[in-house]
């Protein structure tokens, strides 16, 4: 075993253990926001291992499909922003009826 393949190794045992711990966030949560930054986590994860596969193999048919990634993740992002941004806009606007509604006197 010469000293590539030993790297080789050493970098796919840290991009499992990263996944693995990836995925454990995401299955925990507790919030939308936590799943959402550990699914980027992830993504970025699988673009990463295939550009050390790029690297190690010294090809580029990966490329395609390292974009494609990227712009799914962006675009996932994008949604659970609105989504999150939306719903804290309806939450405080029944806040903040609650908190103007008239009160009796004390």
């Amino acid at each position: 075993m010469t000293l590539v393949d030993i790297l080789h190794l050493i970098a796919g045992v840290l991009f499992a253990g990263a996944a693995f711990l990836v995925l454990l966030r995401i299955l925990r949560g507790p919030s939308i926001i936590d799943r959402m930054v550990s699914s980027d986590v992830l993504v970025t994860l699988v673009m990463l291992a295939l550009i050390a596969d790029m690297v190690a193999n010294h090809h580029t048919r990966s490329i395609p499909l390292v974009l494609a990634l990227a712009g799914t993740a962006v675009l996932g992002a994008i949604a659970v922003a609105r989504y999150v941004s939306k719903h804290d806009r309806r939450s405080d606007g029944e806040r903040g009826a609650l908190q103007h509604a008239p009160r009796g006197r004390d």
